[in-house]
């Protein structure tokens, strides 16, 4: 009996020891660099958002947050770093649609779960997409585009920014809807498939307005269309697709930010209040809408969570709808 109380007492010791040692922590946090694990290139959307975010956020919460950049199979290298990681709040993921909304759908052997591996802490922007073509073919309105495309099937090329990504089924449903066939040439992220149609390699690509419109302002792309309902601020002569008799096409990405599974619930909320904090900022504003993207912000973690389920869930029934078999 006595060892047994021994024993118990033992245990309530080191439970309340853990406790305490846990309360402080968060209590202290953050008192290291946090790191934020982004799974595109240098120059995309998620890059450039999480960048000027993380500058800052690390005002806010007094220490220095890295970007670290681990691109690759369409943004999911990322995730699944992260996925592994201590949930102490001081490795985090800045991820966006493809590898949190239709990765899932696509790959047999993902290796995470984007409902159930991660902490949402908030959304940050909404990214519309906007078709671009290069200036060879002298294809420079979506009219032309299309006609050309119906009248030599095959004979044009589209890039995307990987199989199953965003890119790419925006790019799929807008064929369906138009009744044309494209070859895809997937690339590893957004500044190489530009390049290549730039350089004219590639006829054209539907991307983030974020990341390719400084190419129509500099006159090296012709922009076609946008995939959301209305005409962007940043340049509202682009027409949209409905506009060009494709109904029902209001299309976007999303950015948001994401802890890992298990971390504490006052870490989080503390996360979620220095992120809103930088998002509403008039400056970091100003920045973010300079890129082209809508700013987003996330009542709660909870909210986001939500939004992040049912994106998932929408953007598996376009996987569907395209036909593409899991690989």
């Amino acid at each position: 009996m006595k060892l047994l109380r021994s024993i118990a007492l033992t245990s309530a010791c080191l439970l309340a020891l853990s406790f305490s040692t846990l309360t402080q922590a968060q209590g202290t946090y953050p008192d290291k660099p946090i790191s934020i694990w982004i799974g595109f290139p240098p120059g995309t959307s998620t890059d450039s958002v999480g960048r000027i975010l993380a500058e800052k956020m690390s005002k806010d919460l007094g220490q220095p947050i890295i970007v670290k950049n681990k691109p690759g199979v369409g943004g999911t290298l990322a995730p699944a770093e992260v996925a592994k990681s201590q949930p102490d709040g001081y490795t985090l993921l800045l991820s966006a649609t493809a590898p949190m909304g239709t990765a899932a759908h696509l790959m047999k052997n993902l290796p995470y779960s984007p409902l159930t591996d991660f902490a949402p802490i908030g959304q940050t922007s909404w990214l519309p997409f906007l078709l671009v073509s290069n200036k060879t073919k002298g294809l420079d309105t979506f009219e032309k585009y299309i006609a050309y495309a119906k009248a030599n099937p095959d004979a044009l090329t589209y890039a995307s920014i990987g199989n199953g990504t965003t890119s790419h089924l925006v790019m799929l449903m807008m064929l369906n809807k138009a009744g044309v066939k494209m070859v895809h040439v997937p690339y590893q992220g957004s500044a190489q498939s530009q390049a290549d149609v730039i350089g004219g390699n590639v006829d054209a690509t539907f991307d983030t307005m974020v990341t390719v419109y400084p190419h129509v302002v500099s006159g090296r792309l012709n922009a076609l269309a946008v995939s959301t309902t209305k005409r962007t601020t940043m340049d509202p002569k682009v027409p949209t697709i409905e506009e060009k008799g494709l109904g029902e096409f209001n299309l976007g990405a999303w950015i948001g930010m994401f802890a890992v599974k298990g971390t504490p619930k006052p870490i989080i909320d503390k996360l979620h209040g220095a992120l809103n904090r930088a998002l509403a900022d008039p400056e970091t504003n100003r920045k973010l809408v300079g890129l082209g993207t809508e700013v987003v912000v996330s009542e709660t973690p909870a909210a986001f969570s939500q939004f992040v389920a049912k994106n998932y869930k929408l953007w598996g029934e376009m996987v569907d709808i395209s036909g593409l078999e899991k690989k």
